[in-house]
Protein backbone atom coordinates (compact mmCIF):
# COMPACT_ATOMS: atom_id res chain seq x y z
CA UNK A 1 0.00 0.00 0.00
CA UNK A 2 1.60 3.40 -0.84
CA UNK A 3 0.40 6.27 0.90
CA UNK A 4 1.66 9.97 0.71
CA UNK A 5 4.34 11.15 3.18
CA UNK A 6 2.00 14.14 4.31
CA UNK A 7 -1.16 11.43 4.96
CA UNK A 8 1.58 9.17 7.06
CA UNK A 9 2.85 12.29 9.10
CA UNK A 10 -0.86 12.93 9.66
CA UNK A 11 -1.30 8.80 11.01
CA UNK A 12 1.30 8.72 13.22
CA UNK A 13 0.35 12.07 14.94
CA UNK A 14 -2.72 10.73 15.49
CA UNK A 15 -1.72 7.42 17.00
CA UNK A 16 0.67 9.05 19.14
CA UNK A 17 -2.43 10.79 20.58
CA UNK A 18 -4.58 7.48 20.45
CA UNK A 19 -2.15 6.10 22.14
CA UNK A 20 -2.31 2.94 19.12
CA UNK A 21 -0.50 1.44 16.28
CA UNK A 22 -0.41 2.56 12.37
CA UNK A 23 -1.69 -0.78 11.70
CA UNK A 24 -4.27 -0.90 14.37
CA UNK A 25 -5.27 3.08 13.50
CA UNK A 26 -5.36 1.69 9.69
CA UNK A 27 -7.80 -1.68 10.30
CA UNK A 28 -9.90 0.31 12.88
CA UNK A 29 -10.45 2.90 9.49
CA UNK A 30 -10.94 0.32 7.06
CA UNK A 31 -13.57 -1.24 9.25
CA UNK A 32 -15.06 2.10 9.94
CA UNK A 33 -14.94 2.87 5.43
CA UNK A 34 -16.08 -0.28 4.69
CA UNK A 35 -19.04 0.20 7.00
CA UNK A 36 -19.85 3.64 5.24
CA UNK A 37 -19.94 2.00 2.41
CA UNK A 38 -22.06 -1.04 3.01
CA UNK A 39 -24.26 1.40 4.73
CA UNK A 40 -24.11 3.95 1.86
CA UNK A 41 -25.25 1.40 -0.77
CA UNK A 42 -28.01 -0.04 2.21
CA UNK A 43 -29.39 3.31 1.93
CA UNK A 44 -29.60 3.95 -2.12
CA UNK A 45 -31.13 0.66 -2.67
CA UNK A 46 -33.79 1.51 0.11
CA UNK A 47 -33.94 5.20 -1.55
CA UNK A 48 -34.47 3.39 -5.16
CA UNK A 49 -37.18 0.64 -3.73
CA UNK A 50 -39.23 3.54 -3.18
CA UNK A 51 -38.65 5.60 -6.03
CA UNK A 52 -39.50 2.52 -7.82
CA UNK A 53 -42.72 1.59 -5.59
CA UNK A 54 -43.47 4.92 -3.44
CA UNK A 55 -45.37 5.07 -0.60
CA UNK A 56 -49.63 5.39 -1.19
CA UNK A 57 -51.55 7.72 1.41
CA UNK A 58 -52.91 4.49 3.10
CA UNK A 59 -49.91 1.95 2.81
CA UNK A 60 -50.03 2.32 7.11
CA UNK A 61 -53.10 4.14 7.61
CA UNK A 62 -53.80 0.54 8.70
CA UNK A 63 -52.27 0.23 11.54
CA UNK A 64 -53.34 3.92 12.71
CA UNK A 65 -55.90 2.41 15.33
CA UNK A 66 -53.54 -0.37 16.49
CA UNK A 67 -51.42 2.65 18.15
CA UNK A 68 -52.01 3.79 21.62
CA UNK A 69 -50.85 7.37 22.11
CA UNK A 70 -52.37 7.33 25.87
CA UNK A 71 -54.76 10.29 27.17
CA UNK A 72 -53.48 14.08 27.08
Amino acid sequence: MTLDDDLITLVDKTVRKLKTTRSGFTRDALRVALHQYNTERLEEQHRAGYEKLPVTDDEFSVWEDEQVWGGL
